[in-house]
């Protein structure tokens, strides 16, 4: 869904037009390195700045105290935001590990631009990144759901030694699959202008209308390049648009570098990846890019 190759190594430039503090809170627009502002917050670490709260505690699920140093990056999934209650819960659980950054990719919310489906958001996660790098945090850890499952893998595949960690979770193995109902009622909205038009004004989504020239790198093909920084693939085993042949391709591809979880009962992405899930996430994270 683009007309040209994403992530070359440009880098981005941060020029914030708005921004908002509060209990050192950020809200601002990034600038990719191809020009989109994209819609961006970062959160500092609940028990940095937070009181103590034994609530936060049991929902986290976890007794790890939050680290200064390192950053969660969370790249969402098609159709989401970072205003998206599911992205909030997402962040609020990984702030119990660290700080969070969380954006809405191109053509997504208030971000510009349009949406390429998985190809130049590379661009935007990189920028995210540095934006992460640039608040003084040494350990960057980049969390992708579905679409944003296989950007992280794209983006550490491109960018070798820009985070200390990847997880992706519910990513697609390869391109233009259409195995499932979901997948291809995905593939009308994208490829169809009825479809682009449902995206626009009933999922917040404004969608490209080129195709893809070239075809980017396969998630498959990146997570081979993604070594040594440590990988966590996550899947659930009732994914109802991409079975269990993705994640295990994924795993396959990484060649035993990669770790990967099969969660039982889970299905999609952020809605499905409940605080426990995350929590662990949170956990093998921070540990992983220690």
């Amino acid at each position: 869904m683009s007309n040209g190759p994403a992530g070359h190594g440009a880098r981005s430039t941060i020029r914030p037009y708005r921004e908002t503090r509060g209990d050192a809170r950020i809200r601002t627009f990034l600038h990719t390195a191809d020009g989109i502002p994209l819609d961006s917050v970062y959160d500092p670490p609940s028990a940095v700045y937070d009181p103590p709260s034994a609530a936060h505690e049991a929902r986290a699920g976890t007794s790890r105290p939050a680290s200064r140093d390192v950053v969660f990056v969370i790249a969402h999934g098609f159709t989401g935001d970072v205003e998206r209650p599911h992205v909030r819960r997402i962040a609020g659980v990984l702030r119990g590990h660290g700080a969070v950054v969380t954006f809405s990719f191109r053509g997504h919310g208030r971000s510009g631009g349009r949406s390429t489906v998985g190809d130049k958001e590379v661009l935007d996660l990189a920028a995210a990144v540095e934006w992460a790098r640039g608040l003084g945090h040494a350990r960057v850890v980049t969390v992708g759901f579905s679409m944003g499952g296989s950007v992280v893998l794209r983006h550490a595949a491109l960018h070798p030694g820009s985070v200390d960690a990847v997880v992706s979770v519910s990513s697609p193995a390869r391109w233009y699959y259409r195995g499932t109902a979901p997948m291809r009622r995905l593939h009308w909205l994208v490829t169809r202008p009825g479809g682009r038009l449902v995206g626009r004004y009933g999922l917040r989504t404004r969608i490209h209308h080129r195709d893809w020239d070239p075809v980017p790198l396969s998630p498959a093909e990146a997570a081979s390049r993604i070594a040594p920084t440590p990988l966590l693939i996550v899947h659930g085993d009732r994914d109802a648009y991409f079975p269990l042949d993705h994640p295990r391709m994924l795993a396959g591809a990484a060649a035993g570098h990669g770790e990967l979880w099969v969660e039982p009962g889970m299905g999609h992405a952020e809605h499905a990846a409940g605080d426990a899930l995350v929590a662990r996430i949170g956990d093998w994270a921070a540990a992983a890019a220690g």
